[in-house]
This record gives C-alpha cells, structure tokens and sequence, in this order.
C-alpha cells in the first residue's frame, strides 16, 4: 500500500518548496508572499529509494472557520486526518513562533507519525532556530534545505523509521530478517576501479567494467551480504575537476553521484595506490565530511605497489596528514583483481556506520569538558575570559555536540579544533565528522527594550 505524507506548517516556511523538489516538477506556485497556497495539492514522491503520495497544503492559521483562512485550515485539517505521515516544517532563520507551538499540538493530538523539518537550514542564523525547536516535543528536527537540496538523505531515513516495509519492495526484503543494509557510496577519480570492486564483493560482473573512464554513468545500486554484514552499495561515475567538464552527459553522471554520497551512510573513497592521494581524491573526501558522511579510505590496485615495504603505515601516516578533519579513518589496502582486503574493508565499513552513529552521555561529556578546560583553558580576548559552561550531545549521524559559552563569536576557531581533537581520542570517534556548535546563554543582566 502506498503511503500519504502531508508536508503542514504555518505559512510561508517553504512547503512548496519542498513538495516540487519530491515531486521533481516544479507543480507548487512558489512565492516570497505568505498564504500563495490554498488548496490540497497531490502528487507522487520520491526520496531515495522511497515511492509515497505526497501532499502540500495551506499554511495553518488562526481563523474563523467561515472566513477563507478558516476554509484552508479545514483543508489543511482534512489533509492530516488523510495522511499516514506529518511532515511538520518550521522555518529555522525565523526561530519558533506562537504559531508553530500551536499547531505541533494539531500535529501531536493527531496521532499521526510526525517529522518536525527545520527549513532554511543552511544558513548560521538556522542554528538557533533548530535547537530551539526542540522544546516542540516533537523530536529530533530533520535540518534542511528545500531550495538548495540539502538534508535530504537525513529526511530519507526519517522517513525509512516511520514507513513499513511493505513501503519498498527491497527494503522489506531487506528488513524483514535482520538489521537493515548500510548505504555505501564508492566515490573516486575515472577509473579508479569502483565498478571492478563492487563486482568483487558481489562476486559476480554485475556492473560494466573496462580499461575506459567514464564507463559508468548512472548511480547503480546493489545489494551485497558478506560475513553477516548487509551493504546497499552504490557505484558512481568517476569525477573529474569541474573545469575538465565540459559534456552535459558527464556533468548529469557527476551530479547522480554527489547525490548518491548525500543519500549514503559511509563514503568509500577509492583511491589508486598507484597515485594515491591527488588534489582530486582529497577534494572527493572532503565533499564527504562536509555532507556529514562516515568515510572510508581505500587504496585499490594495491597489488601493483605491494613490493613497497612499509606502505600500510605510510599510507595510514598520509591519509591523516592530509585528512586532518577526518583524522583516524579506517584506511584499506585492497586489491578487486586477486580480492585480497575485500573482507577488510566490509569490517571498516561496518566500524566507521557504527562511530557514525555514537552518542555520549552528557554526564561524560561535562567531565570531559571540566577536565580539558582546566588542562588548556580557553584564551581571554580582548582582555575578557571566556566561559564554557555546558556541553550536550543533541543527535549522531553525525556525532554533533552543542557547547553553551559566553562570546561564542571571540572563541577563537583554533580552540574549538582544539575541542573536536579532544572529543575525538576521548570518546573513540575515529574518522567521521565531528559538529561542534557554539551558542550564547542569554545574558540575564543585560538591558532589555
């Protein structure tokens, strides 16, 4: 059966928005002007691997039922008594309004699955909106963007905890009898090997292999069960720098793939040992710890330098050197011709999902934060101390934490590396992102209007 998502919010915070970018045709009007949205509108979605009807209604206001807000809001009312899943969007920049905390407990007495969205989440200003969003009672909110495209493999997997599995062919397959496939993406420059690899797990010639690059051009996914552990991996066209583009075909494959990566889990960057660690391969890796993925280094054709002595722990050495944002990451040598380091690198993979998706305890993470400041306390600006007062762990995937101190702007970006090393070796988060987010506490002496 197909299920009935309703995007609802109060006006203006980019319902519409969102619901062309499901659809992927621009069938919403979309305005600056609030209220531009006055009926129901249907239409076919899909995100990811997901297939669902998706609804975009009127913006929810207070008014008289006679008056024509107070028709759209029964429309509106209609629609979420109709859906299976709420999508209930507020906007970020703009911080929660009377508005938003009345029609979350709409959204809560409906008894419907409901997502809280944080729209217009790409700017710093977002920040605070998004924490603050939490005293809605309605979970972890989905930071995204519906104009840019951003946030949305987090959506996805919101999406993946509501729907049954009956929701996607292959998941129900795939999550009927055990835990469900880790996303991998196998990024790397042209001919790199990714499609020989993915056929080395699958054991098969699955996907076209050749001495030509750019052979694959489509993201193709497959499904590989090795020693237990279950993979949904995707291949990708080789990427080139962008200045080498200039074929539309070959900027559509790119694209393909940078989505792919957004809608990953763990990034497998695949490398020639042969030429390993080119501006190309680190500017690869990069894009991955900037999408906020677990990222997994491999070095292929590893058979063609083995007479290399010490090359493990010189490549190990490297990756962290110029890597240093992702420092710790699993690094594999592997070769997909002979399948030496196959079973490595399943092992890595698994590691890195599972640092991933780490939470620490707040009550570790203040001892943490008591002992490293009284080792190396922050330096004073301006002839200013500056105080870090609390620190909380408010989601995983990746680990982010949330650091309340006063003079969030004055502390300078060298202490706050400082900071994610040290949570880093201390809570064993090897080679996955690590947010750290500043925030002021409200000053309760300072002078108010």
């Amino acid at each position: 059966m197909t299920m009935t998502v309703a995007i609802v919010g109060r006006p203006n915070v980019g319902k519409s928005t969102l619901f062309n970018r499901l659809v992927g045709k621009r069938l919403a009007l979309v305005d600056d002007r609030p209220g531009v949205t006055r009926d129901r509108r249907e239409g076919d979605a899909r995100l990811g691997h997901l297939s669902f009807r998706i609804m975009d209604t009127a913006g929810l206001e207070e008014a008289k039922a006679e008056s024509l807000e107070g028709r759209m809001r029964a429309q509106t009312e209609t629609a979420i008594a109709d859906a299976d899943i709420l999508l209930f969007m507020i906007d970020a920049r703009a911080g929660i309004t009377p508005s938003d905390r009345s029609f979350a407990d709409l959204a809560r007495r409906s008894g419907k699955h409901t997502i809280l969205v944080a729209n217009k989440s790409e700017s710093r200003e977002a920040a605070a909106g998004s924490f603050e969003s939490y005293s809605l009672g309605l979970g972890d909110p989905v930071e995204i963007s519906a104009e840019h495209g951003e946030g949305m493999g987090e959506l996805l997997r919101a999406l993946m905890l509501c729907l049954p599995d009956e929701g996607d062919e292959d998941d129900e397959h795939e999550e009927g009898d055990g835990p469900r496939r880790i996303r991998v993406a196998v990024l790397g420059r042209p001919n790199a090997g990714k499609s020989t690899l993915i056929n080395s797990l699958l054991g098969e010639d699955r996907l076209l292999t050749g001495p030509e690059a750019g052979i694959t051009r489509d993201s193709i996914s497959v499904d590989i069960e090795r020693h237990g552990v279950q993979l949904r991996v995707f291949d990708t066209a080789g990427m080139r720098k962008r200045a080498r583009i200039d074929d539309k075909l070959e900027k559509l494959s790119v694209a393909d793939g940078l989505r792919a990566a957004r809608f990953a889990e763990v990034v497998v960057v695949l490398i020639d040992a042969t030429h390993p660690f080119e501006e190309q391969d680190l500017r690869i890796a990069d894009l991955a710890e900037r999408e906020g993925r677990a990222v997994v280094i491999v070095l292929s054709k590893s058979d063609l330098v083995k007479d290399q002595p010490g090359l493990a722990k010189r490549m190990r050495e490297e990756a962290d050197h110029w890597l240093p944002q992702l420092k710790g990451m699993p690094v594999v040598l592997l070769s997909a011709l002979t399948g030496e380091g196959l079973d490595r690198l399943v092992r890595a993979i698994q590691s890195a999902h599972e640092v991933w998706n780490r939470r620490v305890a707040t009550n570790p993470l203040n001892r943490w934060l008591g002992e490293t400041t009284d080792q190396h306390p922050p330096p004073a600006v301006s002839g200013r101390r500056i105080k870090l007062r609390y620190i909380t762990q408010p989601k995983a995937r990746p680990p982010s934490f949330v650091l309340f101190c006063s003079r969030a702007d004055a502390l300078p970006e060298s202490y706050t590396r400082y900071l994610v090393n040290s949570l880093r070796t201390t809570f064993d988060l090897p080679g996955v992102p690590i947010r750290l987010t500043l925030r002021e506490k409200d000053n309760p002496y300072a002078e108010k209007d």
